[in-house]
């Protein structure tokens, strides 16, 4: 695996939503080696233990990277905290990011903060790709115009009905299915519904690759805390390690 530390200069900051944020920092060395899928981990002032974010963006031109997360504990409160000018420390490109083969319809399947990672993958596909987004409610719906920008075609989906439409991202993607063709299928998000998407796409023969979150300490395979099974060809469970195998697997191989 191929990574650098990094040093990076805040550029940007803002709060996309309540208890949600992006950062834009300069990353000349990491931006050049990311591709859409990978994750950083990132070193906050305090803790021993850094905080993997999933890449929301990458410009090797500006030599920028973008990633959003949501607060879930006192590390990324922390993280937060910073402002333009700040300096952060990180290690990344980390993990094997998406495949991108040739295909004429992609649906990408975004949950909650796991919306984030379908961005560079609908930069990339353009008008091939329809994103399918879900969220509690409408005031915790984000990049909704970004993805727009990309020229794709958006699906919206909250539980409570307050945006879009009312149901889970799954409904969605079935009645999508029901009336347009689709060669291939990526999502990231809350554990069954990455599930529920693989099931649908087995149902229907569509290739589906997911991206795994699970907790982990170091983000290059030596703590083994973030192992997951995995099915093998020969029929065999291997116990895999989401930073360095993944975090971006077959839908059908992950043991859900």
């Amino acid at each position: 695996m191929r990574y650098t530390q990094e040093f990076t200069k805040v550029l940007t900051c803002r709060e996309l939503s309540a208890g949600i944020y992006e950062y834009t920092v300069a990353a000349p060395q990491i931006s050049r080696l990311a591709r859409a899928g990978q994750f950083v981990q990132i070193l906050v002032e305090g803790k021993q233990l850094r905080r993997p974010i999933s890449l929301a963006g990458f410009d090797a031109a500006a030599g920028t990277l973008t990633f959003i997360f949501e607060i879930r504990g006192e590390g990324t409160r922390r993280m937060a905290e910073a402002q333009v000018g700040d300096t952060l420390d990180l290690i990344g490109p980390l993990g094997n990011g998406f495949p991108l083969p040739e295909a004429e319809h992609v649906v990408l399947i975004g949950g909650g903060i796991g919306t984030p990672p379908m961005l560079p993958l609908a930069q990339y596909y353009g008008g091939k790709a329809t994103v399918i987004s879900g969220f509690r409610s409408a005031s915790s719906v984000i990049l909704q115009e970004e993805f727009a920008a990309a020229g794709v075609t958006v699906t919206l989906c909250t539980d409570d009905g307050s945006a879009g439409f009312n149901g889970f991202t799954t409904q969605a993607l079935e009645a999508h299915l029901a009336s347009h063709p689709c060669d291939l299928i990526c999502t990231c998000g809350p554990t069954p519904m990455m599930r529920g998407v693989a099931a649908v796409a087995a149902k229907h023969g569509i290739s589906c690759f997911v991206s795994l979150e699970e907790r982990m300490g170091c983000g290059f395979g030596a703590c083994v805390g973030c192992a997951v099974d995995i099915k093998q060809a020969n029929g065999t469970v291997s116990r895999l390690k989401v930073c360095t195998d993944g975090p971006v697997f077959a839908g059908e191989e992950v043991c859900w």
